[in-house]
Formats: C-alpha cells, structure tokens, sequence
C-alpha cells in the first residue's frame, strides 16, 4: 500500500505504526574477505529479496544496511545466524516525476526543518518505481509533510508484493 497523492495520510502498518515506515536492519560485521557474501548467501535458497543494500566501511569493521522483502523472515535468518544487527525506520519515497527529483525531496524536508542522517537508493522499488530510503531526524513529521505535498511513501507491504 504507497500513501500520497489523493489517497489522504491514513498511516497504519502491520506493526502497530502510525506512518509509513520500512525496516532497515544494520548488520554488523568483520572488515575481512567474504564477509558481505556470508550475509548475502543466506538469503540466496528463500524467496525474500533484498531490495537495497549499502555498506558502510571502516578499517575494522562495516555496518551493512539492508531492506528485505520480508523483515519478520529475514529477522529470524540474522537471529538463526547469530549476526549482530539492530533496526532502523526509513522513509522510501518514490522519486517524482521531473528532471530534479532528489531537488524537489530534499526541499520539501528543508522546509519542514528535516535533517537527512543518509540516504540510498532502493534496487528494486514497488512495481518497478525508482525510489529512495531515507533515515530523517523527526520519520513521523517528514512522513506527514512529504504525504501532504503529495509525494508517494512506501510501507513494508509494498516490498512484499
């Protein structure tokens, strides 16, 4: 279910969530050979599908950020695994239509006075959209002003499908 445009701000997810929200699990691991492939392999005989990834590198160790298609099962894998993660909320926007999209996104949070902590790009959006994940300061009051200027938010459910 995407919200935006004429659809109103009827926020609810299956988790209980009073706006769109999509779940970010941070992994985290050893800076060694192999490390991303260990993680990534564990997915490769289910049918979840990893819909972004980025990673974040240091000398010693990288934080690995992932959206799944479906997070209660890929939780369970991380959990079986004993991977070290924690969760993160992200906003998914889907890129509007024009020649300035991430123009017209981060203009809209500036206006509201919404700091950006990161972004990424999504790998496979809901029905083929471009979209963006998004980690703000204030998810509930970006997700609020970025519906009422008609921007279209993803939820989990979106990745599901």
């Amino acid at each position: 279910m995407s919200y935006g445009g004429d659809e109103g701000i009827g926020f609810a997810t299956a988790r209980g969530r009073d706006w769109p929200s999509v779940r970010q699990f941070n992994v985290f691991l050893e800076n060694r050979l192999g490390a991303l492939l260990n993680v990534v392999r564990r997915f490769e005989t289910t049918d979840i599908r990893i819909v972004s990834l980025t990673v974040v590198d240091s000398a010693d160790c990288a934080i690995v950020r992932m959206v799944l298609s479906d997070p209660e099962r890929a939780l369970e894998i991380f959990q079986q695994a004993k991977l070290p993660i924690t969760e993160s909320d992200l906003l998914v926007v889907e890129l509007p239509e024009g020649k300035q999209p991430l123009l017209q996104i981060t203009k809209a949070l500036l206006t509201a006075e919404i700091d950006i902590n990161y972004a990424y790009p999504i790998l496979v959006g809901p029905k083929g959209s471009a979209a963006l994940a998004l980690h703000v300061t204030d998810h509930d009051s970006a997700a609020q002003m970025l519906g009422k200027q008609g921007f279209v938010l993803f939820s989990e459910s979106d990745f599901s499908e």
